[in-house]
């Protein structure tokens, strides 16, 4: 699946679409360069999932935790680890395995921790300030 979107008023329904899309996946693999706003896509689909947390980037802390309806939410961002064995050291497994969402910003830095079913969510910019999302759900 593809999605454009020229500016970020639309992103609450791109949200609420992921998650009816991506469906029974719960982990959520976000791929993008710097500042492409993973973090904001991120925020929208919290909200769409019913959290009234503050979600803000976990770049120093590597997860946060969010409460919602559907129980807590995980939001990684490994953009500071060094290498996989901080990610083991966190207790990654604890997070991917738990059922729960999981949410990760810079999966790419974990390649080899990464579960197979996750759904991958690309971000990119393009022309004129807009951004495409591509989706990889897998079967």
């Amino acid at each position: 699946m593809r999605i454009i979107i020229k500016d970020l008023s639309g992103l609450d329904s791109v949200a609420q679409r992921l998650v009816h899309t991506i469906g029974k996946h719960r982990v959520w693999l976000f791929y993008g360069e710097m500042g492409v706003g993973k973090t904001t896509l991120i925020k929208a689909i919290c909200t769409a999932l019913g959290t009234k947390d503050q979600v803000s980037s976990p770049t120093f802390s590597i997860v946060n935790e969010y409460a919602s309806p559907q129980g807590p939410i995980y939001h990684f961002d490994f953009y500071r680890i060094r290498n996989e064995q901080e990610a083991l050291d966190l207790g990654y497994e604890e997070y991917f395995y738990s059922g729960h969402y999981c949410f990760v910003e810079w999966p790419e830095l974990i390649p080899s921790l990464l579960p197979e079913d996750a759904a991958i969510i690309r971000i990119a910019l393009v022309e004129n300030n807009a951004r495409e999302i591509k989706i990889e759900i897998p079967q």
